[in-house]
């Protein structure tokens, strides 16, 4: 066969990459849905899902160091420079700074993306800008002089705001640290096997590693899509710190209570707690509510459809009566969750957590109106931040006098993982190798 000269023949996985990093920066796309959808489109084998997998995932984790790399040889600011270009940049510069890819093909390969997405002046201009990295020290060993602040959100790719919080958080910079690396880490999903659907030993017989301590957990080598139990809705893909959240949830289960998710969406937790109650208690009632629509469809395919609603939690008067056990899975930041969201830590801000926080504030204040004499609130965010965990605690407890919290210590069979002395828990993923969940359980008093 005879090449035309001059025609671009970019390799489908990197040209697919570049494909999700655009989506994700200029569309708001998130990489978890979106790249499924892509690679099950495409025609690439196990070897090139793997590696468009790694460069896109890696590139959207660390562009705030690769855009500082950039920056050393762009003549103008970034946000003057066409948006094709630079995350092309990006992800050249990723396969030449973070990836086990050769030089000349990590500028060569890109290129040629550039040629069929951008066109060859651009193509030229991506060229200049990875030969000049490609011929410098990228270990960057200037970043040694600035204070930890700066040096680490640099080096780890973290916004200056997220790293400060971790830090009130955890008093000691290389524990920050600690955590920074694990957040950039890839790693394989967890999946649950959702009771009377499926088990764990269907789970491991088909290739899955138990995660010792859990009741339904384990890790998978193999991409979900690929994966039976999960494409035929009888297992689902959630982080084992989300179903830590669950089963310590479960640990206050009584006979003939009547259980309601507030914040159910996009359906994980609903569906292991929905599944469990099924065989723990067949009578239960439960009803999983998410005031978003099309997320609320997600719940109903693994929830059944007439035990799901959508209204706004934070009216009360919008659900049809009170209740014994309320999960309040409140909107957070996700700052507990930046591993496996890869861009989620480019999409919140100060302005963000402010509005989440209120948004909280207000879930609880209805779900405490929703609650039965001696009945439980469980309170989680998958976010570690004071303002959307203790601080809410604090206000919380102040402005309901007959409302305490109920110390996991206290419940058998709960995880302790993470354990506060109030009672309460935090996970991080540094030390439990999962998002790193808050979860506080509140009781009403008589």
């Amino acid at each position: 066969m005879v090449c035309i000269l001059g025609k671009p023949q970019p390799n489908p996985a990197r040209l697919l990459a570049f494909e999700l990093v655009m989506q994700v920066n200029q569309e708001g796309a998130y990489a978890n849905i979106r790249l499924p959808e892509l690679l099950g489109k495409s025609k690439l084998n196990l070897a090139d899902r793997a590696f468009c997998t790694e460069l896109s995932y890696g590139t959207l984790r660390l562009q705030g160091r690769h855009d500082y790399i950039a920056t050393k040889f762009l003549d103008r600011p970034l946000d003057e420079i066409d948006s094709k270009i630079v995350n092309l940049i990006r992800i050249g510069i990723h396969q030449l700074t973070k990836m086990r890819v050769a030089q000349h093909a990590a500028v060569s390969e890109t290129v040629e993306v550039a040629k069929r997405v951008a066109g060859e002046s651009k193509a030229s201009y991506v060229n200049a800008i990875l030969r000049k990295v490609s011929t410098h020290d990228n270990n960057l060993p200037e970043l040694q002089n600035l204070q930890p602040l700066s040096r680490l959100a640099i080096e780890y790719s973290h916004p200056e705001w997220i790293v400060s919080a971790f830090h009130d958080l955890l008093k000691d910079w290389q524990m920050v640290e600690d955590l920074l690396a694990a957040n950039n880490a890839p790693v394989m999903p967890d999946v649950v096997a959702w009771p009377g659907k499926s088990t764990l030993d269907e789970l491991v017989k088909l290739g899955a590693t138990p995660i010792k301590g859990y009741v339904n957990a384990a890790n998978l080598n193999v991409i979900p899509m690929n994966f039976a139990p999960i494409t035929e809705r009888r297992a689902g893909v959630q982080d084992r710190g989300s179903q830590l959240v669950v089963e310590n949830f479960l640990a206050t289960f009584e006979s003939g209570l009547s259980w309601l998710d507030m914040c159910a969406g996009p359906g994980g937790k609903a569906a292991y707690l929905y599944n469990s109650l099924a065989i723990k208690d067949p009578q239960a009632k439960f009803l999983a509510n998410e005031p978003v629509p099309h997320r609320a469809e997600l719940v109903k395919r693994v929830v059944n459809n007439q035990q799901v609603i959508s209204v706004d939690g934070t009216n009360a008067s919008n659900f049809p009566e009170l209740y014994d056990r309320i999960l309040v899975d409140a909107p957070c930041t996700g700052l507990g969750a930046l591993r496996r969201r890869p861009e989620a830590r480019w999409r919140k801000n100060l302005k963000d957590l402010k509005e989440l926080v209120l948004l909280q504030r207000q879930l609880l204040d209805s779900s405490y109106n929703l609650l039965k004499p001696n009945g439980v609130i469980a309170y989680v965010t998958c976010s570690p931040h004071i303002a959307e965990t203790r601080g809410q605690v604090m206000d919380f407890l102040s402005g309901h006098k007959d409302m305490n919290i109920l110390s996991l210590n206290d419940l058998p069979g709960a995880h302790l993982n993470g354990l506060l002395p109030d009672g309460s828990l935090q996970l991080w993923t540094h030390l439990d190798q999962s998002d790193a969940m808050f979860m506080v359980l509140f009781k009403k008093v008589g």
